[in-house]
C-alpha cells in the first residue's frame, strides 16, 4: 500500500511537471497564418509617424509578435493604450515580458486570439505585417468594425485594389497607409 501511494504521488508530480512544461511550451490553437518576422525599429517608427499616433489613440497590432509596435506606440508616441493580438502563445509571452521591461503594462495588453475573430472596434489605429492574401481577407472586417477615420498601416504588403493614401520607402521596405472612409 505504501509503495502504491509513493508511486501515485510520484506520478502526480510528473503529471504536474508535464502540465507546467506544456503551459510554457504551449502550441497555438491553430497554425499561424504567417511566420514571425520582427518589424525593424525604423519601420515601426515610420508606421507610427505616418499614422500620426498621439495621446487619443488606441493602437491595435494584428499579429503583434513580440509587441514592439504597441509598446512603441504608448512609450514613444504617447498613445492612450495599445492592444496586441497574436495566435501564438509564445509570441504573447514575449510581448508581455517586453511590456514589463518597458514599464508599460498599465497601457498595453496582449491577447492570444485569432485576429479574424477578435473585436477590433475600439481601435483608432491598426497596424499589420501580414501577407497580401491575409490583408485582402481582413479588409471586409476592417471596413465593418472600424469607425470612419481609423488609420491602418501595413508593413511590406498592400491590400490589393484598395489603393493606399500614402506609400513610404523605409530603407528598402514598404509601408502603406489607409484611412477607413465614411460609410
Amino acid at each position: 500500500m505504501r509503495c502504491a501511494r509513493v508511486m501515485c504521488v510520484g506520478l502526480m508530480i510528473v503529471v504536474a511537471a508535464g502540465v507546467a512544461y506544456g503551459q510554457a511550451q504551449q502550441a497555438p490553437k491553430r497554425t499561424p497564418d504567417v511566420i514571425y518576422v520582427p518589424t525593424p525599429p525604423e519601420v515601426v517608427d515610420a508606421m507610427l509617424k505616418v499614422a500620426k499616433v498621439g495621446p487619443n489613440d488606441i493602437v491595435y497590432d494584428l499579429g503583434c509578435g513580440d509587441g514592439r509596435i504597441v509598446i512603441s506606440a504608448v512609450k514613444d508616441f504617447g498613445a492612450k493604450s495599445g492592444v496586441g493580438i497574436d495566435i501564438d502563445p509564445q509570441r504573447i509571452g514575449e510581448a508581455r515580458e517586453n511590456a514589463k521591461t518597458a514599464n508599460v503594462t498599465d497601457k498595453v495588453k496582449f491577447v492570444e486570439a485569432d485576429l479574424f475573430e477578435t473585436d477590433i472596434s475600439q481601435a483608432t489605429v491598426v497596424t499589420l505585417y501580414l501577407l497580401p492574401s491575409l490583408n485582402i481577407k481582413l479588409q471586409p472586417k476592417l471596413m465593418q468594425e472600424l469607425k470612419p477615420g481609423t488609420r491602418i498601416v501595413s508593413h511590406a504588403f498592400d491590400m490589393g485594389d484598395w489603393q493606399p493614401e500614402q506609400e513610404l520607402d523605409v530603407d528598402g521596405r514598404r509601408v502603406y497607409f489607409w484611412t477607413i472612409p465614411k460609410k
